[in-house]
């Protein structure tokens, strides 16, 4: 038992720190390259995706911790579903509303939109993909962040310590996104946290996580030919 949980947290570090690595080759390739087609409908990196969440729950079957540590289980599902909706439809609400206020008195100066950019659909069919694509990203995110990083290390840290340094990492991995894109994903990042602390269950926060972001790229999507659009590139 415990030397299979000292392999669990060896390979849940070693996985964060491949991703880490990724965002940051990413935030260096798109300062002087943009992609001829959406990142989310790529093949490849949506297989790659889908074997880190598998990847994601082999190492949390690996670790030998109850499933109710690692928010696995799930109890008043319809009660969770529906706050995550209205969590996740607030945060977007806020963030839209945010974004926009930062972006008309500083421009690009705080915030970038060049990864949104890469992922706004052109065409319903698109959208189509790119919200089914987003279940994946949701999924790896709050597997690790806040499963695997939150639920499988507290044996070693209190949940509170955990929260705040795992939210500060989740904002840093945004920073393509610039210092408010690096801030607000840490709040958000603090959020899903105390909503996978507070419930004892993954499903509120992936569902949260998931309206966010699907609405995110609906707005996006919308505003891609206006004026507050162009002046975040």
């Amino acid at each position: 038992m415990l030397s299979n949980y000292w392999v669990f947290l060896t390979l849940t570090l070693a996985l964060l720190a491949f991703l880490s690595y990724g965002t940051y080759a990413t935030a260096r390739l798109l300062q002087h390259w943009r992609p001829d087609r959406n990142l989310l409908l790529i093949p490849e990196e949506n297989l790659l995706r889908l074997l880190l969440v598998a990847g994601c729950v082999v190492l949390g079957l690996v670790s030998g911790l109850p499933l109710t540590q690692l928010g696995w289980t799930m109890t008043n599902t319809w009660s969770q579903l529906g706050w995550g909706v209205l969590w996740g439809s607030a945060l977007a609400l806020f963030f839209y509303g945010a974004t926009r206020w930062l972006v008309q008195r500083t421009g690009q100066r705080f915030y970038s939109s060049v990864v949104i950019q890469t992922i706004t659909p052109r065409n319903g069919r698109e959208l189509f993909g790119v919200l089914l694509s987003l279940i994946s990203v949701v999924f790896l995110e709050e597997l690790l962040f806040r499963s695997l990083l939150i639920g499988g290390l507290t044996p070693l840290a209190p949940a509170s310590l955990l929260l705040v340094v795992w939210g500060i990492v989740f904002g840093l991995l945004h920073s393509p996104q610039g210092i408010w894109g690096m801030l607000g994903a840490g709040l958000a990042g603090l959020l899903f946290g105390i909503l996978f602390v507070t419930q004892g269950s993954l499903l509120l926060p992936l569902v949260a996580h998931y309206v966010a972001n699907a609405l995110q790229v609906l707005q996006a999507m919308r505003l891609r030919d206006t004026p507050f659009f162009e002046n975040s590139n």
